[in-house]
């Protein structure tokens, strides 16, 4: 897309476009990164307000990597912790806090609780730029090239960690089973 008056991010019908266009996924893209539910909200709409504010200086072409980019800055300086430590200390408050739906079959139940903690204890373990590409292409269905270009890496790097993480996530399941 060639930058031009009739494009620009300033142009209200253009900016609500890129909104309809990657809200979603920007948002997501905070989840993964650690951000619970709301606070992933609250980030991706100050980086479309950043993204209005700084709109004239923005091509429409470059929109969607500027939303990533300020949204990843803004996660940052939100968040001082280590994201897989937080995230194991507010899975392990769930687990001794929580109390299980009932089931007619609890075998089962506690069957498919233990995978899941299995799946999400080997993504904890991802760096996070394999979680990252891997979340973006399995959760919200992104392809290699949509990736690349909202994290402003070339798909040869997207798929060196897509398939670095597919292979650890396939040693983790296999050696815990």
């Amino acid at each position: 897309m060639e930058s031009t008056a009739s494009n620009s991010v300033c142009r209200e019908s253009v900016y609500r476009e890129l909104f309809q266009l990657h809200a979603r996924r920007v948002r997501n893209f905070l989840y993964y990164k650690g951000a619970g539910a709301e606070e992933a909200e609250d980030l991706m709409q100050e980086a479309f307000l950043r993204l209005w504010r700084e709109c004239e200086r923005v091509p429409a072409e470059k929109a969607a990597a500027f939303l990533f980019t300020v949204a990843g800055n803004l996660f940052l300086d939100a968040r001082k912790h280590d994201q897989v430590v937080l995230k194991f200390q507010r899975h392990a408050a769930r687990q001794t806090t929580g109390v299980s739906a009932p089931s007619e079959n609890p075998h089962a139940q506690l069957e498919h609780s233990e995978t899941l903690d299995r799946i999400e204890a080997a993504l904890a373990a991802l760096p996070e730029g394999q979680r990252t590409v891997f979340l973006m292409n399995r959760m919200d269905g992104m392809t290699y090239n949509e990736i690349a270009q909202a994290l402003e890496l070339s798909v040869k790097a997207i798929e060196k960690r897509m398939s670095l993480a597919l292979k650890s996530l396939r040693q983790a399941l296999k050696n815990r089973d």
